[in-house]
């Protein structure tokens, strides 16, 4: 069961823009890989941006994160990394991909990242953002994934930081103080952009947790789960520093893919 109780961001209105499509399967990817797409107004050309999904696979959550990007102004396409089997079959497999740099997770999102590259109307240039699970992935693909932007929210970090950094494209991170399973992870990340000379922006908000930029409770199980998950782990919405949080991840994308 989801929790669906939605909060509005602030400044931006759920606009209901996303359209399921189908990816070309690729060798070492998903078959039958799918994807959420969302357009941005006007006729372009305009940046493109991968979306990597949480744990919890696709969800309305996730693609509201889809249509915010495709609001500021960016041809934004998440591929759905449990295609070939569901997030209950995919999840643990997933991860270990995401930890070893290597699997069809990757080849998954590069499918998306060259479908955006393609488009008729795309500039050619390309960011990923990632959340949950998928910030770890943002992190992963930095360099050497031909990205020229990336964000990475509340997304575990590289084992071999420095290593996985080398060469980085731009990266905005953000990360809760309150995320008892990511402490000190802003720090890290920071001081490990900064020996590598990449251009970043990392911040940790103090009010925030794991989740806190999704615009509504998206834990699964029951209702008491849900409750321990939010008041005691601090897992959930947290709109003020999501606001925030937001707007330099608006204002990062701006700068290094238009």
């Amino acid at each position: 069961m989801l929790l669906n109780s939605h909060l509005t961001v602030r400044g931006w209105q759920h606009a209901g823009m996303t359209t399921d499509i189908a990816l070309p399967d690729s060798p070492g990817g998903s078959t039958g890989l799918r994807g959420v797409l969302a357009e941005p107004d006007g006729p372009g050309p305009h940046p493109g941006v991968v979306v990597v999904h949480e744990a919890f696979g696709v969800d309305d959550v996730m693609r509201r994160q889809v249509e915010r990007l495709a609001a500021a102004g960016f041809t934004a396409l998440m591929p759905d990394l449990f295609s070939q089997g569901g997030a209950r079959r995919c999840l643990v497999s997933t991860m270990r991909a995401m930890l070893s740099g290597e699997g069809r997770a990757y080849v998954d999102i590069e499918t998306a990242r060259a479908h955006l590259a393609a488009r008729p109307d795309a500039t050619g240039s390309v960011g990923v953002i990632g959340f949950c699970m998928g910030g770890g992935f943002a992190l992963m693909t930095a360099a050497g994934h031909g990205f020229a932007a990336a964000s990475a929210n509340y997304g575990q970090l590289p084992r071999h930081l420095d290593d996985a950094l080398e060469g980085a494209c731009p990266v905005v991170a953000s990360y809760g103080a309150k995320d008892a399973s990511l402490r000190g992870a802003a720090s890290k990340l920071a001081g490990a952009l900064a020996r590598q000379g990449v251009a970043h922006d990392v911040k940790e908000y103090a009010d925030a947790g794991h989740s806190f930029l999704n615009d509504a409770r998206n834990l699964p199980g029951p209702a008491f789960g849900g409750w321990f998950a939010e008041r005691v782990l601090h897992v959930g919405p947290e709109p003020d520093s999501a606001a925030d949080a937001w707007r330099r991840i608006e204002a990062f994308f701006d700068e290094h893919l238009r």
